[in-house]
């Protein structure tokens, strides 16, 4: 097929449609009509001379021939991204930028951040904090630090494990002394309880502690994620659920305890990329950093991997 016939305005609409399997979030990242989305992948069907996608009512799913167009199309609009990216001009000071979720961005990377700094001077570190996985295209982050419940593979993405996260219930020392007694973890039930999202991460550690059903207490308030619990436990507002690596320091300095030695694993933190063996040099460094602040992480608290 000569060049010239390229339906590339059409093309660049499926992709983004086939991406997201959905014409209207393709709209909104191409800022254009649903409507026009729609047309442009009817106009492609036609050429082709068959369908891309089978529609359902209120959603869509790719044919194999939208299969096949779809990884092709991925592989060289991205190629195309990378290239380009690297004809802009390089600026003076490398820059790495990175995705992070809220609750670890703010209790786990920055309190560590200064040290990346003293190690890689020349490297400024752009943080910018999401809780919605990116698919690491030229205008985002080349690298991002999520939590997973399990093993997740993320699209078109490479994901290693860095750590486990582990949860034991911790209170400030003030609540342990002034509050009711705490000897077994049936005890908790008199104390209020920080539930952080859902009440899921409590009632996987009273089954771990052998609480039966009926005695285990559900009431507590909600918080977002796991800096707001844990300010919450560091002011004598209740007891948490904390993730060890996230309150290790606490932990050290006694601003924080720990009643039970009954630990529970909740998932994994990974390190995305969309390729994490053809990082930027100034990417790479600030992943092996990760990796090796992880590894002291996992160390003091003897944590496992």
């Amino acid at each position: 097929m000569k060049r010239g016939r390229l339906p590339l305005t059409a093309l660049r609409s499926f992709e983004a449609a086939g991406r997201h399997l959905s014409f209207s979030n393709a709209a909104e990242e191409l800022f254009v009509s649903q409507a026009a989305i729609s047309r442009q992948i009817r106009e492609l069907e036609t050429f082709l001379r068959q369908p891309l996608f089978e529609r359902h009512h209120r959603r869509v799913e790719l044919t194999d021939a939208g299969r096949r167009l779809l990884a092709q199309l991925v592989r060289s609009f991205d190629d195309i991204d990378k290239l380009l990216s690297e004809l802009v001009a390089v600026p003076a000071q490398a820059v790495v930028r990175v995705s992070v979720e809220p609750s670890i961005a703010s209790v786990w990377l920055v309190p560590r951040l200064n040290r990346f700094r003293q190690l890689r001077p020349d490297i400024d570190v752009s943080l910018e904090v999401d809780p919605r996985l990116i698919e690491f295209r030229s205008d985002q982050p080349e690298l991002a630090l999520r939590f997973s419940s399990n093993a997740t593979s993320w699209p078109r993405s490479e994901a290693e494990r860095l750590a486990s996260t582990v949860d034991s219930p911790v209170l400030s020392p003030a609540l342990l002394s002034s509050g009711p007694a705490l000897e077994k973890p049936a005890d908790l039930a008199r104390f209020t309880l920080l539930h952080e999202e859902n009440r899921q991460g409590w009632t996987r550690w009273f089954e771990a502690a052998g609480v039966p059903a009926n005695a285990m207490p559900t009431r507590g308030p909600m918080l977002a994620d796991a800096s707001l619990s844990k300010q919450a436990a560091l002011l004598g507002h209740g007891v948490a659920l904390g993730d060890l690596l996230q309150i290790g320091e606490e932990l050290e300095t006694g601003a924080l305890v720990k009643p039970f030695d009954i630990d529970v694993a909740s998932g994994a933190y990974w390190l995305v990329a969309r390729s994490l063996h053809s990082l930027s040099e100034p990417a790479a460094a600030f992943a092996d950093w990760l990796r090796s602040e992880f590894i002291e992480s996992r160390r003091a608290l003897k944590a496992p991997a």
